[in-house]
């Protein structure tokens, strides 16, 4: 072989692997860090400098439970369960496509943060029936179809310098792992496809109300075990880079300390809040724990609104420096398609009275983001 041939040769072999590099990771725009009680973005406080009647909103997450953006359901015998309107049918390629192009109008009203969860979320808003959405097979190992769809919802949060709660698993449908060995494989590879990737614009919620007790079927799913967890997604570091991660709580119930003490930040949730007094008595025993110190507290699920009013949850989270997150779904009895962000299938445009009551209110306190 002459030398001119194994040049062109070697120059061939190094685009192919740049090419292949390129293929799997992404030279992250938007990464995200904790200073003390604020989230940072790109080495600045979100909503830099801005106040709301008085109110502190830099370095808040105003978010909302999207948890459907890569849902699907894999059981044959729900054919037609999750229809559109328009087509009868149900498209999780659809359903991903607008769940992105929806985001840059999220974005310019103000919020600035999602949840969204590899195993959702009830697709009913509460209750799960018989809908197979698992995220992962019973080996823990990744399902392809969720992850390309997980990719592109990423790479867009990245592109928009969104901070994404990734959530890993829901309790109506960890039970399609095998077992705990199955659960700490989906934990590591999750984690490990994140570095891959390249994402830093996420945090990471192990589980989606981790207190339920038997609505789990894995014991280190729950609060005497998920620091287990926690502390596993904490010590995966790679190149000087971890992911901060937490778990959340149900409805007004206060964290334990022991899962506090091992978190980055707290997730509480607002759902049965129904009075802004609930919310507020939730907030001061959170924060009256021994293990809280200054680390941002984010409430990313209530179901309590009331937008409209001088006084509702949202905004006594704000006026505790508390992140709020609202969670929409069609209420009983309702069956227009634009209602909820949860109930399946979803139009992810702003066009209900709720969906642009809170953003109405989300752009009046951030100020909007250009």
């Amino acid at each position: 072989m002459n030398f001119k041939l194994k040049s062109m040769k070697t120059k061939h072999f190094l685009m192919y692997a740049l090419l292949l590099i390129g293929t799997s990771y992404v030279q992250a725009q938007t990464v995200v860090k904790i200073k003390k009680n604020q989230f940072y973005i790109n080495g600045k406080p979100t909503y830099e400098g801005r106040y709301w009647k008085g109110n502190k909103i830099e370095g808040l997450l105003i978010n909302s439970r999207m948890v459907q953006g890569i849902f699907d359901d894999l059981n044959l015998d729900n054919i037609g369960e999750f229809a559109y309107p328009d087509t009868k049918k149900w498209d999780a390629e659809r359903n991903n496509n607008e769940f992105i192009a929806a985001m840059p109008l999220w974005r310019e009203n103000g919020m600035n943060s999602f949840t969204i969860n590899m195993q959702g979320g009830s697709p009913y808003g509460y209750g799960n029936k018989k809908c197979l959405n698992p995220g992962f097979n019973p080996d823990g190992s990744l399902m392809q179809p969720y992850m390309n769809r997980l990719d592109k919802i990423l790479k867009k949060a990245d592109e928009l310098q969104m901070v994404v709660i990734l959530g890993i698993f829901y309790f109506g449908q960890d039970q399609n792992i095998k077992d705990e060995a199955g659960i700490i494989n989906a934990t590591d590879n999750l984690i490990n496809w994140l570095f891959k990737k390249g994402y830093k614009n996420v945090i990471i919620e192990i589980a989606n109300e981790c207190d339920l007790g038997k609505e789990y079927d894995h014991d280190i799913i729950a609060p005497e075990r998920i620091v287990e967890l926690i502390n596993r997604v904490k010590k995966n570091k790679q190149k000087g880079y971890r992911y901060l991660v937490s778990t959340s709580f149900s409805g007004k119930v206060v964290p334990t300390d022991n899962v506090v003490k091992a978190s980055d930040f707290i997730l509480i949730h607002g759902n049965g809040a129904d009075k802004p007094a609930v919310i507020q008595g939730l907030i001061d025993k959170t924060k009256q724990l021994p293990s809280y110190r200054p680390m941002p507290i984010v409430i990313n699920e209530d179901d309590h609104f009331n937008f409209d009013k001088e006084t509702n949850n949202f905004i006594v989270a704000i006026q505790n420096y508390v992140s709020w997150g609202y969670f929409d779904f069609r209420k009983k009895g309702e069956t227009d398609f634009n209602e909820g962000y949860q109930s399946m299938p979803t139009d992810w445009g702003i066009n209900s009275d709720r969906k642009k009551g809170f953003f109405k209110l989300a752009k009046e306190i951030t100020g909007g983001i250009k």
